[in-house]
């Protein structure tokens, strides 16, 4: 099945073609596509994002509560469940695409093949800025646009005035209209500087927001495989400039340690 998501991919959609797919399947229902869209809400938003959330922790592979990921994501994570005047769930998703995303419900999932190549520090920066992009509400900007292109596509769906069942034809177009309202470079940014106030905020390594920028520019150089993550990152900050900009950041707090050459793990990491 294509790779398809219903919430907003935060880092960048971090993912290879030859990867195995999430599976996000059929979502319970939609806010039909015409001039509910036009008034499209916070709420309508939640609640669109709590559907698919449910459905996708149900159809795919979920870390149990026991397994390493979960305890290590845990870890890191579980005091900041309320943060900002937000309510956040974190899980794992075991697959091996290296991706993470977050919705307007507060829903926050991250893969597995991700922390596998990110030190705890740089784990914090990525969810950081997860949860920057849910507090400047580019989630439910995003859903909105996806809700807009989806009226063109599906005339049936744009007439309705009630909440219709998808079908999986409608699930897809949904989907790739989603997927096409990728956040722009000045929510980027944003999302970037709430992720460094974050980590500077709970006295975390602000440098590691820095490395882990120049790992997603390192994956996104040359390579087949990695061609479809390149054609995705068009529509955003270049990674090197971005690690650049947190690097100023620190150095003018006082908090840059040169961490010297970045390179990708050859071996899972646990910390």
């Amino acid at each position: 099945m294509k790779k398809i998501t219903f919430c907003l991919v935060l880092i960048g959609a971090m993912h290879f073609a030859d990867a195995q797919k999430i599976n996000l399947g059929k979502a319970a229902g939609i806010v039909s596509s015409g001039a509910k869209a036009l008034t499209f809400t916070n709420q309508d938003a939640i609640m669109l994002s709590k559907e698919s959330v449910e459905w996708m922790d149900k159809n795919n592979p979920v870390a149990g509560p026991k397994d390493p990921y979960t305890v290590r994501l845990n870890r890191l994570f579980g005091k900041h469940k309320t943060q900002d005047g937000l309510n956040l769930n974190y899980k794992v998703y075991k697959v091996k695409d290296i991706n993470a995303f977050a919705c307007a419900d507060g829903s926050v999932r991250v893969f597995s093949s991700l922390m596998d190549i990110m030190t705890d520090s740089e784990l914090l920066a990525v969810i950081g800025h997860e949860i920057g992009h849910v507090k400047n509400q580019d989630t439910k900007d995003a859903m909105k646009t996806a809700y807009l292109k989806a009226a063109a596509l599906d005339a049936a769906s744009a007439a309705s005035s009630t909440v219709a069942t998808l079908n999986d034809s409608q699930v897809g177009k949904i989907a790739n209209a989603f997927l096409d309202a990728s956040h722009s470079k000045k929510q980027e940014s944003e999302a970037d500087t709430y992720s460094y106030n974050f980590m500077k905020a709970n006295n975390y390594n602000v440098v590691g927001a820095y490395t882990a920028f120049k790992k997603l520019a390192l994956l996104s150089e040359g390579g087949s495989a990695q061609s479809g993550f390149q054609k995705m990152f068009n529509s955003h900050p270049d990674s090197n400039k971005r690690a650049e900009a947190i690097k100023k950041k620190a150095e003018k707090d006082g908090l840059w340690k040169d961490p010297g050459t970045v390179t990708l793990p050859t071996t899972k990491l646990t910390k």
